[in-house]
C-alpha cells in the first residue's frame, strides 16, 4: 500500500465552455500539483465537482488521473453515492481502474443513523480489497460520522482513515484520540486546521487551495515533518486572505475562479454553481495579488 498522508489535492476538473471535461488540462494540473511537492491526487471530490458529474465522467476522469500521475503519488478516488449498492459498483470500478485509495463521502439527502452509516461503510469494506478512506463533511451531506462510529469502523482492516470537514476541530481531535491504538489516518478538510491537526497527532489534509497554492499547503507538512514548526506555521498562516474570500461564494466555485484568474484554463464550476459577484471576485483578485507579492504559490 502506498502511504497515505501529507497534503493531497482534491483536483480541480477543468472543463471547457460547454462544461464538457478539458483533458489535457487536467493533464497539465496533475503535473503542476506533483512538481509542486503535493503528496496525492484526489479526482472528483468536493472541488473537482464530484456531486455534479456522471458516473461515465468519473470513469474517464479516473482513467486520465491514474494514467497522467503514474505512480509518482497515491490516487484517491471519490466513490461515495447515495447508495450502498451505487458505492459498491463505482468503487469496484476504480479498483480495476487502478485507483491506490477509495474516499467514501457519508450518504446524503437521507437522514441515516449512525447503525445505517457503519453498516453501509462495512458492506462497502467487504467488496474491495483496497484501502478506504471515510469522509464526513456534514453541512454537504446532512450525515454526520459520529467519534463512535469512526472508532467502530477503524477495526476493519481495509478502513484506514477518516478525513474530517467538519469545521470542528474537536471532532478531529475525538477522532484521533479514539483511534490512537490503531493506526489510523485522520486527516483535515479544512485547510486552516492542517498544521493543527499534525500537532495533535494526524497526518495531513485534502486542501483544497492546493489548486490554487500547491507549494504553500506542501510546505506546511514538509516543513513540519523536519520540524520546522515557524515555517509550516508561516505557511499555513499564509492563506488566509484567500480563505477569507470565502464568505462571497461556495468555496470550490471560489478555488476553482481562482485558478482560473492565475491564468490555468480551468474553466468555470458546472451550472448552477459557476457564478461570483463583482465584488467576489474584486476580493479574490486583490488575495492573489497580495499572495503573490508575498511569494506564495
Amino acid at each position: 500500500m502506498k502511504e497515505i498522508g501529507g497534503i493531497i489535492a482534491p483536483i480541480l476538473t477543468p472543463m471547457y465552455e460547454n462544461e464538457t471535461i478539458n483533458e489535457m488540462e487536467l493533464r497539465s494540473q496533475i503535473d503542476r500539483l506533483i512538481d509542486a511537492g503535493i503528496n496525492g491526487i484526489f479526482p472528483f471530490g468536493t472541488n473537482g465537482e464530484g456531486y455534479i458529474l456522471s458516473e461515465k465522467e468519473k470513469e474517464e476522469i479516473l482513467a486520465v488521473c491514474v494514467d497522467q500521475v503514474n505512480g509518482r503519488v497515491p490516487v484517491y478516488a471519490g466513490t461515495g453515492c447515495i447508495s450502498t449498492r451505487d458505492t459498491i459498483r463505482l468503487s469496484r470500478s476504480a479498483q480495476e481502474m487502478g485507483a491506490d485509495v477509495l474516499s467514501i463521502i457519508t450518504p446524503s439527502f437521507a437522514a441515516a443513523s449512525q447503525d445505517e452509516l457503519y453498516e453501509h461503510y462495512l458492506a462497502i469494506a467487504k467488496s474491495v480489497d483496497m484501502p478506504i478512506l471515510l469522509y464526513n463533511i456534514p453541512a454537504r451531506t446532512g450525515n454526520a460520522l459520529a467519534p463512535a462510529t469512526v472508532q467502530r469502523l477503524s477495526e476493519i482492516k481495509n478502513i484506514v482513515g477518516v478525513k474530517d470537514s467538519s469545521g470542528n476541530f474537536d471532532n478531529i481531535l475525538q477522532y484521533i484520540e479514539r483511534t490512537r491504538k490503531r493506526d489510523f489516518i485522520v486527516l483535515s478538510g479544512n485547510d486552516s486546521l492542517i498544521l493543527w491537526t499534525l500537532l495533535a497527532g494526524g497526518h495531513g489534509g485534502i486542501a483544497g487551495c492546493a489548486n490554487v497554492f500547491p507549494k504553500n499547503m506542501a510546505a506546511i507538512y514538509q516543513r513540519f515533518m523536519k520540524g520546522n514548526m515557524v515555517g509550516a506555521r508561516e505557511a499555513q498562516d499564509a492563506i488566509r486572505p484567500f480563505r477569507d474570500c470565502f464568505k462571497y461564494g461556495n468555496p470550490n466555485t471560489i478555488v476553482k475562479a481562482a485558478a482560473a484568474m492565475q491564468g490555468h484554463a480551468v474553466g468555470k464550476c458546472r451550472a448552477p454553481f459557476n457564478r461570483l459577484s463583482q465584488e467576489g471576485i474584486d476580493a479574490v483578485q486583490k488575495a492573489l495579488d497580495e499572495l503573490s507579492a508575498k511569494g506564495v504559490c
